[in-house]
């Protein structure tokens, strides 16, 4: 059965062979080029999102040093900008969840140590309302989180925490009506019995979600929340 997998997986690479999310150059993951045309946020970074900032003096970016957050820290990989927002759109929108495999061993790469360093239970991606899902036909962080718990030997819980209220995109709004719009979205169907838990999402801008998220998770008894995404944006 092992042996017919992989067979069917060879078959099916070249029928349909991997491409570059960024340029379309047909190889396994991101491309030489693109890698060094678009290379991942490095240093100096806000030590609680991750997002760049201009000085190695400065600890938090000017969003979170206006806001209290409910996590701990995340990290990103890219810049939300051009061509990754264009990749993260056609993983999210256009079916393109091959591109889910090729985000997350990259965010195991990068940040497999740490989710190891900080003793991480379990991955848990952030849900989808049941009519979006439908809508949709996927959710690409639940892809991104089972990969990634793939490539870490991480446990994923696609299940303990839902989306109960549909909520309109984040990016129609300003930061405050972010809070308002994504208030008390979620729930956990279950009791969580452990300590360190990473969310997983695409995007990164102001934090709403990824704290409304972290902030349930809190009152369930976690006691350490950290998160992952793809890219982060810059500001409000």
């Amino acid at each position: 059965m092992k042996y017919l997998k992989v067979v069917i997986e060879k078959i099916l690479e070249l029928l349909y062979p991997s491409k570059c999310p960024f340029c379309g150059r047909i190889w396994p993951g991101i491309c030489e080029k693109c890698r060094e045309d678009y290379p991942a946020i490095r240093e100096p970074r806000c030590m609680k999102c991750g997002k760049p900032i201009s000085k190695e003096t400065e600890e938090y970016c000017y969003d979170c040093k206006q806001t209290k957050h409910y996590y701990e820290f995340g990290r990103s990989l890219w810049v939300h900008k051009k061509p990754v927002s264009e990749a993260i759109y056609a993983f999210k929108y256009k079916n393109q969840r091959v591109y889910g495999e090729v985000f997350a061993r990259e965010l195991a790469k990068t940040y497999g140590k740490l989710l190891k360093q900080r003793k991480v239970e379990v991955i848990i991606p952030i849900p989808l309302h049941k009519s979006r899902r439908r809508e949709r036909g996927y959710n690409q962080t639940e892809i991104l989180a089972e990969y990634l718990g793939k490539y870490t030997g991480i446990e994923v819980d696609c299940i303990s925490l839902a989306r109960v209220k549909r909520t309109s995109p984040q990016k129609c709004y300003n930061n405050k009506e972010r809070k308002k719009n994504i208030k008390n979205a979620f729930v956990l169907r279950r009791k969580m019995n452990v300590e360190n838990v990473v969310l997983i999402d695409d995007i990164y801008t102001t934090g709403s979600t990824i704290d409304e998220a972290a902030r349930i998770l809190k009152e369930a008894g976690v006691i350490n929340v950290y998160f992952l995404t793809i890219s982060v944006g810059q500001g409000y």
